[in-house]
């Protein structure tokens, strides 16, 4: 198929499968140095998390969105939704101890189609790269948003370093977007201090990453320098 048509946002029909978003918000907040979660820090007027889902409802007013909370942030939540007058309907689900047993927990809210498991702190992520997700999910099964190293990187160990090249590296983001049924079997197998991502996961399960172009400005906000950044990363775009 001609990239051109991804571009386009055209896809054929056999291609146009339902689309979920498994939005994972488990943060406490520790790093950014914040009593609050940091999900529901106001940036720009609004918590970071009600940003990440109104983010979605652009790029597709008719998106199948899961929300997975610690249970204690419901009421943190309803409150959220009802203070900005939140009605998009949201499926909530409990999420478990670490974001593996969040995201299975998640997965079980999804029959088909394709999903895109995006971190409930990454507010800034853009309708093109979304649509690009699922786009190119439906053709290779999964496409893992990544960003090429700007600056030059070293491999450590306890005595030496040595240069690397960088160029054989990337920086991995959410989305990761997934056929359901391939997630979902990856997400079966026994839960390892390993994954660190969902592509972790899924790569374990023998299936093949498939990686495509992000976005410098679709950070995870973690610090309180992540927040100044993405305050003048909102004021840019006005």
């Amino acid at each position: 198929m001609d990239f051109s048509t991804f571009v386009a946002g055209k896809l054929p029909d056999i291609l146009k499968l339902t689309e979920h978003a498994l939005i994972v918000a488990g943060g406490k907040g520790t790093r950014i140095k914040s009593v609050l979660p940091k999900q529901f820090i106001e940036l720009a007027g609004k918590p970071i998390l009600l940003h990440t889902l109104e983010a979605f409802i652009r790029y597709s007013p008719t998106i199948r969105i899961v929300l997975v909370l610690p249970e204690d942030d419901f009421d943190i939540w309803r409150d959220i939704s009802k203070k900005f007058e939140f009605n998009y309907p949201v499926t909530l689900q409990k999420g478990g101890e670490t974001r593996f047993q969040s995201v299975k927990n998640g997965l079980q809210n999804i029959a088909e189609g394709l999903v895109a498991i995006h971190d409930g702190v990454r507010p800034l992520v853009s309708e093109d790269i979304i649509g690009a997700s699922f786009r190119l999910a439906a053709i290779h099964k999964c496409a893992i948003a990544a960003v090429r190293l700007k600056e030059s990187i070293r491999m450590t160990d306890q005595d030496n370093t040595k240069a690397v090249d960088r160029s054989r590296f990337r920086l991995i983001q959410t989305p990761q977007t997934f056929l359901v049924d391939l997630i979902k079997n990856a997400y079966q197998q026994k839960e390892d201090n390993s994954f660190t991502d969902d592509a972790s996961v899924a790569e374990r399960a023998g299936n093949i990453i498939s990686l495509f172009e992000g976005s410098y400005e679709n950070i995870k906000i973690t610090t309180q320098e992540d927040l100044i950044v993405a305050k003048a990363l909102m004021e840019g775009r006005g």
